[in-house]
């Protein structure tokens, strides 16, 4: 598996991109872990990964989407995003996570990427806009990889995703970047209405087939204005997708990331560990992409290094969730996270200013903490490299 893969990458990716990606990526990302544990045995906690919500506004309109995709459009201009980025970068980061919205809407996104050669993106998108002039500018640039969502078959996609030959506009973006040789990935946020189509081997094969290198699956989360509930998975149907993940890992020439589960097969939360956090189309720094609240914002002069480091709101917020599960606080304990909003008088950071309500909303379900059914992975790759890079780095020892 793991020398088809390799061959695969090195057949189909250009050079300059590939050069990137192992020194951008692979070898400065792993430095940064190791900079991220060195500062945790000084008890300081800046995360080695940041993921950056450029702006709201998407040319879709998805069940369950969080995002004020309707408001008129909150961006980070592109001084703010260079400021964040080089103050990160100081400080050893080198990994950003571009988010929406759609990315490619950003009117700055290419001038963003050209003035920091020394960094990798990787751009979460519904693909829509990569026309063959965007990827081949992405291959230009050589230091961004394509996520591209894709959330069924033609007609789950049109229901999904709110429009029509969603599936069709989306292949194009997905072939233009492959054609272009970008180190390209797919991503899913499985729900019941997709579940029995992609989660398969036949789906894992087709990505192969047309080329794709990587692919991610999320498990929908019901949060947001909309919650669409009736999409969420059972909690069996979570443990299904941990097994099929890892037992793929194992027999797929496809790299295949979850970021949900160390090498053992228990549960983490990035945001809990600190290994990320998120700063949202407005500035504001928020536990993760998904908890709407903060206290602070990326345009004070203090900069992301000290305000992620000297942030009370955040600290709680990572005590407190790894205190009480070692899954996704939103999904299990939705008034935890109104508890904490309340008790740092962190502002509701969403445009329409119902993120309260919306928690009140929420009935408490199963994430991925599945306590007794954990899965340890398989192959020797993804338990090395989750043993030393993706941990839960101590954060629940002696907790749940």
């Amino acid at each position: 598996m793991i020398f088809s893969l390799a061959s695969r990458i090195l057949t189909t990716v250009d050079p300059r991109c590939l050069t990137k990606v192992a020194w951008n990526f692979g070898y400065k990302g792993a430095r940064s872990v190791m900079l991220f544990k060195k500062r945790l045995k000084e008890g300081v906690v800046f995360p080695p990964f940041l993921y950056l919500s450029i702006l709201n506004s998407c040319n879709l309109r998805c069940q369950g989407c969080w995002v004020d995709v309707e408001a008129p459009r909150n961006m980070i201009p592109l001084d703010e995003l260079n400021r964040l980025v080089n103050d990160a970068r100081e400080h050893g980061n080198s990994f950003f996570g571009v988010l929406g919205g759609e990315p490619f809407m950003h009117p700055e996104l290419f001038d963003f990427l050209a003035q920091h050669p020394d960094c990798y993106f990787q751009i979460f998108t519904n693909g829509q806009l990569i026309t063959e002039k965007a990827a081949k500018r992405l291959r230009q640039l050589g230091n961004a990889t394509p996520l591209v969502s894709i959330e069924g078959t033609g007609s789950v996609s049109d229901i999904r995703r709110g429009n029509k030959d969603v599936l069709g506009r989306t292949l194009r973006g997905l072939r233009n970047c492959l054609d272009e040789k970008l180190l390209t990935g797919v991503a899913t946020s499985l729900c019941q209405t997709n579940i029995g189509d992609l989660l398969t081997t036949k789906w894992l094969k087709q990505l192969i087939d047309w080329g794709v290198h990587y692919t991610w699956y999320h498990t929908y989360r019901p949060v947001g204005p909309k919650i669409s509930a009736e999409l969420a998975l059972t909690p069996e149907q979570i443990t299904q997708v941990r097994k099929f993940v890892v037992e793929q890992r194992a027999q797929m020439p496809i790299a295949i990331v979850d970021a949900y589960y160390d090498h053992k097969g228990q549960a983490l939360c990035p945001m809990a560990t600190g290994i990320s956090h998120h700063v949202s189309p407005r500035g504001s720094v928020e536990p993760c992409p998904i908890i709407q609240f903060a206290v602070e914002n990326v345009r004070d002069e203090r900069g992301i290094y000290n305000t992620l480091t000297q942030s009370s709101f955040l600290k709680d917020f990572r005590e407190v969730a790894a205190k009480h599960t070692r899954g996704c606080i939103v999904l299990e304990r939705p008034d935890l996270v109104k508890a904490l909003a309340a008790k740092h008088g962190a502002q509701d950071t969403t445009i329409r200013q119902t993120a309260v309500a919306e928690l009140d909303s929420m009935v408490p379900r199963t994430s991925q903490h599945r306590p007794d059914e954990e899965i340890p992975e398989k192959h020797w790759m993804y338990r090395l490299a989750k043993k030393y890079f993706f941990n839960d780095f101590g954060v629940y020892d002696g907790k749940s």
